[in-house]
């Protein structure tokens, strides 16, 4: 077994049920561990879009990385992901942050996540689950990631942990 960080968010339709129905999902994958507060934030990018809202979840899996990557990709498409312009709206969107302390660069999976480290949309729930975790390229926590960032976008939480509590494994 080994841990995962994935990233989830979505800005199109019920978000919040869309994120706890992923959640349901990812469960099927292995062991949800922990699961970050929600956090709305701006869409980056292409700005002429609703905003995100953003979670975190540590999953424990027997699945090997490009497995996971897949079958979070099945997970968004069913829940009505289409993949059109480049940081336009979703529905839901899953990223595979961390598998592990590996650092893997192949066609089609790169983890850690490439822009990790310079979004806090994504290191302000990281963060949550997983202050501690070391990035294997970087050499620097999550936390530490988190505080080095200049950028002042609006990462605000909406909603405690609790709004996933029965979706962690026990």
């Amino acid at each position: 077994m080994i841990e995962a960080c994935i990233a989830l968010g979505s800005n199109l339709g019920n978000r919040r049920a869309h994120l706890r129905a992923a959640l349901r999902e990812m469960a099927r994958l292995g062991r949800l561990r922990a699961v970050s507060p929600l956090f709305e934030t701006e869409p980056v990018g292409m700005a002429e879009q609703p905003p995100f809202l953003n979670a975190a979840a540590r999953l424990e899996t027997g699945l090997g990385a490009r497995e996971l990557l897949g079958a979070l990709l099945d997970i968004e498409a069913r829940h009505g992901r289409e993949r059109g312009e480049k940081n336009g709206p979703r529905t839901l969107d899953l990223d595979l942050l961390f598998y592990g302390g590996q650092a893997l660069c192949e066609p089609g999976l790169e983890v850690p996540h490439p822009r990790l480290h310079e979004r806090r949309f994504v290191l302000a729930p990281l963060a949550a689950v997983a202050p501690g975790w070391r990035h294997p390229v970087l050499g620097r926590t999550v936390q530490e990631l988190l505080e080095s960032l200049a950028d002042a976008a609006d990462v605000v939480e909406v909603e405690g942990a609790d709004w996933a509590a029965d979706r962690i494994n026990p």
